[in-house]
Parts: structure tokens; sequence; C-alpha cells
């Protein structure tokens, strides 16, 4: 039974269609998104993760439908005040200049400056704080262009946390990292969501990442065709199989679990 009421909404999509020209991406869904979920967004390249995310943010009008934020449309709010509520880290982000990592990551306290738009002593806490979370405080001072992908990807993410926004929308946030590097930055998350009202929402590839870490999952076809659930009540092998055009199989290990591709038998000769 969900006892949850209007008060907990953070995020609505509402007979919500996607299109990419003549290609229906996603059709006529509906959903609402509660504070402390975690949800993955999964799907074949060109299903419309990107979109969907660049629509949940308000960046992007639907074919049809809306996006509803606390139960106001989210094109309706003014734009200082929905940058507190939600943050948004695009798949890509280009440091077109040089600048301490520090800075970089003061950018996103932009919406809570006040007066002159001077950062205050809380603002270089919070980007000092959002830098030691993810074990980033010995490159506050490191020029952002001498950092490898992947160091950037994190001061991406550690940017994106500063913002303090309860709706967090992350594309790609794994991209660029190792294993290791992967597991430190959804545990961040899992623990981030335990914050009142907080929400997360990221695309990812890897399906057993997102087994482990995600509450829920939104499995998009990208033919108009989506499945919102449990995360392991949507990434089965038989809806993964049907969205990524290939058999895959779960094996189990005692109570872990993992998705893999099934072997296909090779044709005779």
């Amino acid at each position: 039974m969900n006892t949850r009421g209007p008060a907990d909404i953070t995020l609505r999509a509402d007979q919500l269609t996607l299109r990419a020209g003549a290609r229906t991406l996603l059709a006529n869904f509906t959903h609402t998104f509660y504070p402390g979920e975690v949800w993955c967004i999964a799907g074949p390249n060109g299903a419309g993760k990107t979109t969907l995310i660049s629509t949940l943010a308000g960046l992007l009008r639907p074919a049809k439908g809306h996006i509803e934020l606390d139960g106001r449309r989210v094109n309706e709010w003014p734009l200082a005040r929905l940058a507190r509520r939600r943050a948004l880290m695009p798949q890509a982000s280009h440091d077109a200049f040089g600048a301490s990592v520090l800075d970089i990551v003061l950018l996103n306290r932009f919406p809570h400056l006040t007066g002159w738009g001077w950062e205050r002593a809380e603002d270089r806490i919070a980007a000092q704080t959002a830098l030691d979370t993810l074990g980033l405080a010995d490159f506050a001072s490191r020029d952002v262009l001498s950092l490898s992908g992947g160091e950037r990807q994190r001061v991406a993410l550690a940017a994106t946390l500063c913002q303090d926004a309860p709706l967090l929308l992350l594309d790609e946030p794994l991209a660029h990292l190792d294993l290791h590097h992967q597991i430190d930055c959804l545990e961040v998350l899992d623990r981030w969501t335990r914050g009142a009202g907080r929400t997360v929402m990221f695309s990812c590839h890897d399906l057993n990442l997102a087994r482990r870490f995600a509450t829920h999952a939104l499995l998009l076809e990208g033919n108009g065709v989506a499945h919102a659930g449990p995360a392991r009540d949507v990434l089965t092998p038989e809806l993964a199989s049907r969205a990524f055009g290939y058999p895959l199989v779960l094996i189990r290990d005692g109570d872990d679990e993992a998705l893999i591709p099934a072997l296909r038998t090779p044709a005779r000769p």
C-alpha cells in the first residue's frame, strides 16, 4: 500500500511523449518519482535517455504531455528557483579555460548567491565538502585542464552535489570512470538520497551496477515503450533482452546475481 501523499511528490511525468524526428522514443508515459528513490534510466543507444533527462530538467519540450515538479509544471518555475530545486549533470562538459577545481565546483553555487553575487564562506564550505565527499580534497588547487577524463567526471559530479538541489538528474555520471570509482560514486549517491526529500535519477549502461545500487529502474526500448518499477523487477533477462536486442541470462552465486550475455550457438556451415 502506498501511503505517500501529495506533499511527498518530487517529480511527475504526465502522458509524456518524446520524439526524435519521425521516431517515437517514449509514448504516453505517466509516472511519479518520489523522494528517497534512486532511479536508473537504461536502454540501448538512441533510446532517448539523454532526451528524457533533458526534458525532466525542463530544457526540452516534449512532443506531448508535461513534467511537474512539486505539483507545478517545470516550464512555469522561475529559473533561479528551479536551479535550487533540481541540478543537472550533462553527459559531456567541456572545460574551455583553465581554473582551479575548487573554482569550477563553486560555479554551481550560483543559484544560491545574493547581492553582488560573490561567494560566501558557506559556499566555499559547500564546495570543499563536495570535493571531500568524492575523494577530491587534494585536487582543490589543481587546474581542471590538467586532470584526466575520469577525474574531470568526478569533479563534475562534485559540482552537481555542491548545487545542493534535492533532485539530481545525472546523464551518464559513470562515464570515463574505472570500476572502483564507479562504485564509490554510486555509494555517495546512495548515502546522499538518505537526506530528507532527495531523489536521484541517472542514466547508466551497466545493468548490474544499476541492479545493485538503484532502487528503481526506467528501461527504455526506444520504440515508445518503457518499463518502470523496482530495479530488479524491471532489469530482468526478459525485458533487458528485448530492449537491447540480445539474449541475456541471470546467473546467481549465493546472494549475488549478474546479467550476462547468453552464449549463442554458432550457425552450422
